[in-house]
Formats: C-alpha cells, sequence, structure tokens
C-alpha cells in the first residue's frame, strides 16, 4: 500500500468515525430534549421516561459504534495489525457491558 492510499484510507475512516459520532450525539439529543420537554409538559409519563432512556443508551452506544466502524474499515484496509488491536478494545467493551450485567443483574 502506498502512502497515498494509506492517506485516502485515514481520510475515509475520519469522515466514517465523524459520521457516526455526529449521527449518534445528534440522535440522543433530539430524544434527550424531547423527553425532557414532554416531561416539563405533562410530568413524568411512560412515552418521556422511554425517550430519556434511549437518549442515555444512544449516548452511550455511540462510541462503541465507532470502535466497530474502526475495525470494519481496518478489516477493509487489511491492516491486521489495528484490526486486531480494535477488535481486542471491542471485546473488552462487550465483556464490560456483560459483567456489569451479570454482577448487578440490572443495566
Amino acid at each position: 500500500m502506498t502512502r497515498g492510499e494509506r492517506h485516502a484510507g485515514a481520510l475515509r475512516l475520519e469522515r466514517m468515525i465523524g459520521r457516526v459520532l455526529r449521527a449518534g450525539v445528534t440522535t440522543s439529543s433530539v430524544c434527550l430534549a424531547s423527553g425532557l420537554l414532554w416531561t416539563m409538559a405533562e410530568g413524568t409519563s411512560a412515552p418521556a421516561r422511554l425517550l430519556l432512556q434511549t437518549g442515555i443508551v444512544v449516548l452511550l452506544a455511540t462510541p462503541v459504534a465507532r470502535v466497530v466502524v474502526s475495525v470494519a474499515e481496518y478489516v477493509v484496509e487489511r491492516d491486521w495489525g489495528f484490526a486486531t488491536l480494535t477488535a481486542i478494545v471491542l471485546l473488552e467493551l462487550l465483556a464490560s457491558a456483560l459483567a456489569a450485567l451479570v454482577f448487578n443483574r440490572r443495566l
């Protein structure tokens, strides 16, 4: 792989990660703002609570989605070293979530 190809791949990865992060933060913000406004207008209700919880879950899932995109892009680029390291990070994130569920019996 030439230096120019690596540079183009890095730019593509940065753009994809940027889109994932923007989409996650925007979706989370819309859900949280809607849930807050609903709560302020009508008090605590099931739909307002669902919007607030969805906003928090999306916000927490956004960095994980970034890691998934990174793994996929490194595999496409056949950069096995970074693909392996990033996959290990993803496994650690998933293991942490699983441990939280198992040891705390709630999410």
